[in-house]
């Protein structure tokens, strides 16, 4: 039997040849989510800033929890904020990817539209949502004197390591999606479970000796950690920390691949 290339010979210059639509495409997501408010775009600022206040107030003043090593009464807010930014990007993405096909259904029927096309508009709208967080948290660290100065470069390869994690699994289960909808509505309640398989609001030193492997199982793990040394201590980690979900996104972009290639001509016809 012929094999399926992963990766057909213009599929990305179909992309491209659709750039316009997909711009427009982030555009309007952006602003579907403040459209119609009296406020508009205040509520870009102020979702986020309230986040990182209530965080900021309950972690660091009321309970005062402390990191060891880490005097700073906002080390803790820091730690918490620099995980749940991570996390929320990893899980926006991951979302909506599973359910890109099934949520385009119409778009797809009516448009002689790259499929492809769909994840990138995800990633580039839950990057464009993460940057305005980002640049909200920033502020906050210069506001309590805790900018990272010398290791703010390294999110860069981070967040691409988040999107690629996200998207090759997105893709594969919201292929497999089109045709179990089960897979959708499993995703949301796995998430809740897999939020707290990673080290965001604990250390993982706190955890007890059966619990350490399972979470070091979990890709998101040495993720967060390496985005919470980076806020928190401002230095780069190790970048071998990495190499484990590097492996994990690595294999599921090549599942994701090879499912989309293979059930690609069938996916507008199930929906």
């Amino acid at each position: 039997m012929a094999s399926i290339p992963l990766v057909r010979p213009g599929m990305l210059r179909e992309c491209w040849a659709f750039r316009d639509f997909i711009l427009e495409s982030v555009r309007r997501d952006f602003v579907s989510r403040y459209l119609g408010t009296k406020l508009g775009f205040f509520w870009a600022i102020a979702q986020p800033l309230t986040m990182i206040l209530i965080y900021t107030l309950v972690f660091a003043e009321i309970m005062k929890p402390a990191l060891p090593g880490h005097p700073s009464r906002f080390a803790y807010s820091i730690y918490l904020c620099a995980g749940i930014l991570t996390w929320q990007l990893f899980s926006e993405l991951l979302n909506r990817s599973v359910g890109v096909f099934v949520h385009n259904a119409g778009l797809l029927r009516k448009v002689n539209l790259p499929k492809l096309a769909l994840p990138v508009i995800v990633a580039l709208s839950g990057l464009t949502n993460f940057a305005v967080i980002l640049a909200l948290f920033l502020g906050f660290l210069v506001a309590i004197g805790s900018f990272p100065t010398e290791s703010l470069l390294a999110v860069i390869p981070l967040l691409a390591l988040v999107v690629a994690l996200a998207l090759g699994l997105g893709v594969f289960l919201g292929t497999i999606n089109v045709f179990y909808r089960d897979v959708g509505q499993t995703m949301s309640m796995l998430l809740q479970f897999w939020f707290w398989l990673t080290p965001i609001v604990y250390a993982p030193r706190a955890l007890p000796g059966p619990f350490v492997q399972i979470v070091a199982w979990n890709p998101m793990s040495p993720i967060v950690t390496f985005a919470q040394t980076i806020f928190l201590e401002d230095r780069v980690p190790a970048w071998s920390l990495l190499l484990y979900p590097t492996a994990v996104a690595a294999v599921f972009l090549l599942l994701g691949l090879f499912a989309f290639r293979s059930l690609s001509g069938e996916i507008v016809d199930e929906l």
